[in-house]
């Protein structure tokens, strides 16, 4: 396989913007060069080339729910991920039975090993240990009121060492215990969907958790005698999770959570269902009926359930909404997933996956690679 060359971009490399060619090897970034406008490759004239969009938590979309797809579902997921700009995605299993979530995980096994579109890295088990009492769309009958390492070792063996993300809440016995449990079997750990104290989810960030779930959505909020999981994750070095929709996070929020966590700590995420990139209507989200009105996603109760966001969309609000500029943003949908995971993604450079993201200047996606190859171009 020789060298592919993408010419005449603007490229957002680890030293800032700047005029050059990507060179392209055996998947992976070659080499950065100053234009030379040689003919051959992927001509980027006109446009900026960013790192490929990480979604680490998402249900699902264009027509398809996570908890029942099969691995064609999953492959059109990838494909309509891709034409948002995303290279690498988790999929999301909501809370379900212990037999669905196996079927679930051997589905997103069998899409991993014929994968096309943005690269599905693998399972995100959001839950079943979860508070009862800030659930959210989760089916409060399916949730463990106790943490069990066996559970999960089962869960992984099925999945082939393929399960990279786990939430759970501090408050559910054995919680802070199963952590270090989950890191050892290669298993990130985010804390959310909780009612925690601050001292509960301070317990777990020591011992290991690496993030707050949705920060700010289905959990107890600060109070200046009780700071409980707000503001644990707020005042740790865990990484923020963050819908940037104007829907689950007012804007003054979302830069609230920049100014506190800083920029190398909040981590876009969409949380998306099976709605996104299609109209309004009627839709599902596990075992939950859905109803998406102005592109607003809520159980008939009126609880939120996920988002109809799109990475490329969230990369827009941050810059519009958030104050960030386009390399600032870029940090949030790209390099702090990659940081956070350990994945060899999230920036330009020589030797990191050639997972890139070509926008207009209206920031419209024109092509998608991962790789180093094309996934998505548009128009064809």
């Amino acid at each position: 396989m020789g060298v592919m060359r993408i010419s005449g971009g603007r490229v957002l490399t680890t030293q800032g913007f700047c005029q050059a060619d990507i060179l392209v090897e055996e998947g992976k970034i070659a080499a950065l060069e100053p234009s030379q406008g040689k003919p051959g490759g992927i001509n980027a004239d006109g446009l900026t080339v960013l790192p490929g969009f990480i979604d680490l938590h998402t249900h699902g979309g264009h027509g398809h729910d996570v908890n029942a797809s099969n691995p064609a579902d999953l492959a059109d997921v990838a494909h309509f991920f891709a034409s948002q700009g995303v290279t690498a995605w988790n999929a999301s299993v909501l809370t379900d039975t212990q037999e669905q979530t196996l079927w679930c995980i051997q589905q997103i096994r069998q899409a991993m090993r014929n994968a096309d579109g943005a690269a599905l890295m693998g399972v995100h088990l959001e839950g079943p240990c979860l508070s009862q009492e800030y659930r959210g769309s989760m089916p409060e009958h399916l949730l463990l009121k106790k943490a069990e390492p066996s559970l999960f070792r089962q869960y992984q063996q099925a999945a082939e060492g393929h399960i990279t993300y786990v939430t759970l809440s501090p408050e559910v016995e054995g919680a802070a215990d199963l952590i270090p449990a989950l890191r050892d079997m290669g298993i990130q750990v985010s804390i959310g969907h909780s009612g925690a104290t601050y001292d509960q989810a301070m317990a777990c960030i020591r011992a290991g958790a690496a993030a707050g779930t949705h920060v700010g959505n289905a959990m107890r909020l600060f109070h200046q005698h009780e700071p409980a999981i707000w503001g644990a994750v707020m005042e740790s070095d865990a990484y923020c999770e963050t819908i940037c929709d104007g829907r689950h996070l007012h804007y003054g929020s979302v830069r609230l959570y920049l100014k506190i966590k800083g920029l190398r700590r909040v981590v876009a995420i969409t949380d998306s269902i099976m709605a996104a990139g299609l109209p309004d209507g009627n839709y599902k989200l596990g075992v939950n009926d859905v109803v998406v009105e102005q592109g607003d996603a809520k159980l008939h109760d009126g609880t939120r359930a996920g988002s109809t966001l799109t990475m490329v969309q969230a990369l827009k609000n941050f810059i519009s909404h958030a104050g960030l500029t386009l390399e600032e943003a870029s940090l949030v949908t790209s390099a702090n997933a990659a940081d956070m995971m350990g994945w060899n993604k999230g920036r330009i450079a020589p030797g990191r996956d050639a997972d890139l993201v070509l926008l207009t200047p209206e920031l419209a996606v024109q092509r998608t690679i991962v790789a180093g190859n094309t996934v998505y171009q548009a128009g064809g």
